[in-house]
């Protein structure tokens, strides 16, 4: 596989200097709600637009209060996506991911809920502290959201939605070239793997206490 140049993750590439991720998720959900998207589909329609869109469309339907069905689609191509930003290469997914997909009404719900808050940081973002998004900063960047992506896997209760929040922030960052929206979402990826850190370590230990009281075991 090829690697991915810097222009590639941040989005340069792009063919329009106006282009609006919101837009391009906008169109892409309209058309006959009972339609299928398929992750492919996706993956085909926005792989020219940065790796950074990518990564934010799969990563942002796992922050919300959505079915774990849903969810579940796109946490897989996360694991992938953020493996090739670390690493450095161009943006691929196997068959078997790929084929999975969802009905068209189902992704426009998901956009529906969050083209508001797109909008709001479309309008904010802008290039300043681009230097976080290029090498060697961005296999850091690429590194954290892969351990994030890693999180979204794990059983715990709602605890898939703050790293999910910090892979799209930090999505977004390298689309817009934002170093500012980059260190937030490092900032809330640390938290996230902190706070789920000790939750499951705190499951652990309820379920030793529990083994222990009901068999008599002192661990």
């Amino acid at each position: 596989m090829a690697n991915i140049d810097t222009e590639q993750v941040t989005g340069e590439d792009q063919a329009s200097a106006d282009f609006r991720l919101s837009t391009v998720l906008a169109e892409i959900a309209n058309g006959p709600e009972e339609d299928r998207i398929s992750i492919g589909d996706l993956l085909g329609l926005l792989k020219r637009r940065a790796l950074g869109a990518l990564i934010f469309i799969f990563a942002v339907p796992v922050a919300l209060p959505l079915p774990p069905g849903v969810s579940t689609v796109f946490g897989a191509p996360l694991l992938f996506l953020t493996a090739q930003l670390m690493l450095g290469m161009k943006p691929w997914l196997p068959a078997i991911i790929t084929n999975r997909s969802l009905k068209r009404g189902e992704f426009k719900k998901i956009i529906t809920t969050v083209a508001p808050w797109l909008h709001r940081a479309e309008s904010v973002m802008k290039p300043r502290l681009s230097f976080v998004g290029h090498r060697p900063f961005v296999y850091v960047l690429g590194l954290m959201c892969l351990v994030l992506s890693a999180i979204l896997f794990l059983p715990i209760p709602l605890g898939n939605m703050l790293p999910a929040l910090a892979v799209s922030i930090i999505s977004l960052g390298l689309l817009a070239r934002d170093g500012v929206w980059m260190v937030i979402g490092m900032v809330t990826g640390v938290l996230a793997i902190v706070i789920v850190w000790g939750v499951l370590w705190a499951m652990i230990f309820a379920a030793l206490f529990v083994v222990g009281n009901v068999f008599g075991i002192t661990f």
